[in-house]
């Protein structure tokens, strides 16, 4: 592995927003976020911080690889380095619009966008480097688990079904 600034720079800038999405969480994970209706198969909250950690500066070495064998921000790197780009600022808007705006719905929309860009940026980094496209499959499977939370804590936590069990008490 050759680490140099770039490498170095690469692997941290997908941390930073996911550290700044971190004021976000902290409060409403705990008040706002128990009082939804959360699936059993969901992961314990304490596993996030460092499966994010692992996932971030993964795909940020990886865009590291592309970058040097792709010929930097021009050539065959160009399209899949906006692509990541894409990908990337989907997935630092997500943490704000659930757990900052509580918006379950738009969440939802874009962690669908975040899913398939980011299985777009594998591809296209697989074009330019194997590797690069392979050390993206596992933040997929993890966008893939958080999918389905995002999708069962939407439709377990509508507006009208809480609004039908306010009724019901």
């Amino acid at each position: 592995m050759d680490f140099n600034a770039i490498s170095f720079g690469a692997t941290i800038l997908p941390n930073i927003g996911g550290m700044a999405g971190g004021y976000f969480v902290r409060e409403s994970v705990k008040t706002w976020y128990p009082t939804l209706k959360l699936p059993s198969w969901r992961p314990p909250n304490y596993y996030f911080g460092p499966v994010w950690t692992t996932l971030y500066s993964s795909m940020g070495y990886a865009s590291y690889i592309v970058y040097r064998d792709g010929g930097g921000f021009s050539g065959p790197a160009k399209l899949p380095l906006a692509v990541y780009g894409t990908q990337l600022a989907l997935n630092w808007a997500w943490t704000p619009i659930f757990f900052g705006a509580h918006n379950l719905k738009l969440a939802l929309i874009d962690i669908a966008a975040l899913w398939i860009s980011a299985a777009a940026t594998s591809y296209l980094f697989s074009r330019v480097n194997k590797t690069a496209g392979l050390l993206l499959l596992p933040y997929l499977a993890w966008l893939t688990l958080a999918s389905a939370l995002t999708y069962t804590i939407y439709r377990d936590n509508k507006p009208e079904i809480k609004a039908a069990d306010a009724k019901a008490d």
